[in-house]
């Protein structure tokens, strides 16, 4: 028998639409993917050859829970120089993916009895691994009105004496929002207040297209309790790599480095040295890639507030519109099902993200300009018929 604790996961919705668009190619049918969170640029050349001679090297043993020293040092170096902060290496723990360290510190940081404030709509595993660490999940409203931020005064009437650690996402998946300065100074004001940890799921730092990047940990008081999360698998288009990692507080790293023994030993040796490439090599591929999103982000959201019904902000940040679909007549679920097996085009219910994206469907612009135009096209051949 299960124990309750194994029933509270839930999966990801992007990878059970890949699925079905996957299938539905099988069958000879034309699909315009729109549904997954991948960059579709390959992993620039310099990674995959450090990556390769990294395997003909024999450096394809265990290596450090935390990871190699080099990385360690190099991600500290570069994740400070793009945040305007000088962190240590020592703060560094690597893992096989951002998710793995997601689970880490939530698992830590929270469990029954307490409570953890993440955004909604949101990437679905936060509520998820909340749910499985015996806490209970509060969800902040993300409001279309303001850009996808969040509301304060909401935000501080959801701050109790139950609330553990806060959960922010900036770039933001699902809507492409992007938090100002204020927003980070209420929630580093209530961490400071009840003692609180925040987790900063800045994955998307390099994906901001209207202004720049500022983390909390920059913020009075906030580098001890802030836990940054990044990686490898968006900004160098490295999925499948599995590489991410988190910048910590001390009093957390030898935590982290438990977990990773007990769970994973450690991330893949030679791909270690692959991202030691993608940060020490050329950011060229990394500028070129980020150009391309803003064009495509341009041309689909104008293409998209031209849809019977369809209205869409434009996002700050990550590279996902986040389209108002209300005024369809349609729900969110069956639109984006009907858009795909009837039309063509794999998408994802904001649903899918949290019960304040009813009403939307997240589109992922990791598809070249042609591919976007056709999808808008099949959207729009749908909902005039």
């Amino acid at each position: 028998m299960l124990q309750p604790r194994a029933t509270r996961l839930v999966g990801e919705s992007a990878f059970e639409v890949l699925a079905r668009a996957q299938a539905l190619e099988r069958e000879g049918r034309s699909i315009v993917r729109l549904e997954i969170g991948q960059p579709d640029f390959p992993t620039p050349e310099h990674i995959c050859d450090a990556g390769i001679a990294a395997i003909r090297a024999g450096k394809t043993g265990y290596g450090p829970s935390n990871g190699i020293p080099e990385l360690r040092e190099a991600i500290a170096a570069h994740a400070g120089a793009k945040r305007g902060l000088d962190f240590d290496a020592a703060n560094v723990v690597v893992a096989p993916g951002a998710k793995p360290t997601l689970f880490y510190a939530i698992n830590a940081l929270a469990g029954e009895g307490d409570e953890v404030i993440y955004p909604d709509p949101g990437f679905p595993m936060y509520a998820s691994l909340i749910r499985h660490s015996g806490a209970r999940p509060v969800p902040l409203p993300l409001l279309e009105r303001n850009g996808f931020r969040f509301d304060v005064e909401q935000f501080r009437s959801l701050v109790s004496a139950r609330t553990r650690l806060i959960i922010i996402n900036s770039p933001q998946n699902p809507t492409g929002g992007v938090l100002a300065r204020e927003d980070l100074e209420a929630i580093a004001e209530a961490a400071r207040t009840h003692d609180l940890r925040v987790l900063a799921d800045e994955i998307y730092i390099d994906f901001t297209y209207d202004g720049g990047f500022e983390t909390i940990a920059s913020l009075p008081g906030m580098r001890e309790r802030t836990l940054i999360v990044d990686g490898f698998s968006k900004s160098y288009a490295m999925t499948g790599w599995r590489l991410g990692y988190a910048i910590l507080p001390s009093d957390l790293v030898r935590t982290f480095d438990l977990y990773s023994v007990n769970i994973v030993s450690c991330a893949t040796t030679f791909g270690q040295y692959a991202a030691l490439a993608a940060l020490q090599g050329t950011q060229q591929p990394l500028h070129d890639m980020v150009a391309e999103f803003r064009r495509r982000r341009d041309f689909l959201v104008a293409a998209l507030n031209e849809l019977p019904g369809v209205g869409c902000v434009t996002p700050g940040g990550a590279f996902y519109a986040f389209p108002n679909i209300r005024e369809t007549g349609f729900e969110a679920p069956e639109l984006a099902r009907r858009l795909l097996e009837e039309a063509g085009v794999a998408a994802l219910s904001g649903t899918a993200f949290g019960d304040a994206g009813h009403g939307y469907l997240r589109l992922s612009y990791a598809n070249s300009l042609d591919n976007l135009g056709e999808a808008v096209e099949r959207m729009r051949a749908f909902l005039t018929r």
